[in-house]
């Protein structure tokens, strides 16, 4: 349970599929892209483009951030060379959670969340424990969730195939694209 109404970061349109209709069973929730690690711009746009598909399907309302990557580059310029799951993932998260914090604030939410979690490549203690330290730095309750726990990533797979969404193969960052499969 959380305090409702809550405003739920959303990273991509597959992972919304699954857990946005989760939460909303347990109160009132607004979904909020805001993403500026995505690159290139065109992926940014294909992914926002599902997730306002998926709000519609859905019926949830939609918030939208602005597209900024300088912002993301420049937090984790000095961290390129790190792995996958490493410092640069949580500077990453911090800013994406950071930007939702203000945003609720702003909006007048008293509760923040994000569905990061149900990937397998994000770490859900380091999203719950910043969203624990930004919750209390804004004045706001933040949502604490493994979503990936009880077959979440699998349910998002499955319901984002048969909603016929885009799923992308990478996180979205620059360091995280994959080579195309031979």
């Amino acid at each position: 349970m959380f305090k409702s109404p809550l405003l739920a970061h959303i990273c991509c349109a597959p992972d919304a599929s699954y857990v946005l209709d989760l939460l909303r069973k347990d109160g009132e929730v607004t979904g909020y892209f805001d993403n500026p690690n995505i690159w290139p711009a065109a992926e940014y746009t294909l992914r926002l483009e599902e997730t306002r598909r998926v709000a519609s399907l859905l019926g949830f309302p939609l918030a939208e951030g602005k597209y900024d990557p300088e912002t993301w580059l420049r937090a984790t310029r000095a961290l390129a060379g790190e792995p996958e799951k490493g410092r640069r993932c949580d500077v990453c998260y911090a800013l994406r959670l950071d930007r939702t914090a203000r945003r609720a604030r702003d909006l007048g939410f008293p509760a923040f969340a994000t569905i990061m979690s149900v990937s397998p490549w994000k770490k859900a203690e380091t999203l719950n424990r910043i969203g624990r330290r930004l919750g209390m730095k804004y004045g706001l309750e933040f949502l604490e969730a493994d979503f990936k726990k009880k077959n979440g990533f699998q349910k998002s797979v499955e319901i984002s195939r048969r909603m016929g969404l885009y799923r992308q193969n990478y996180c979205g960052c620059p360091a995280s694209v994959r080579p195309p499969r031979a």
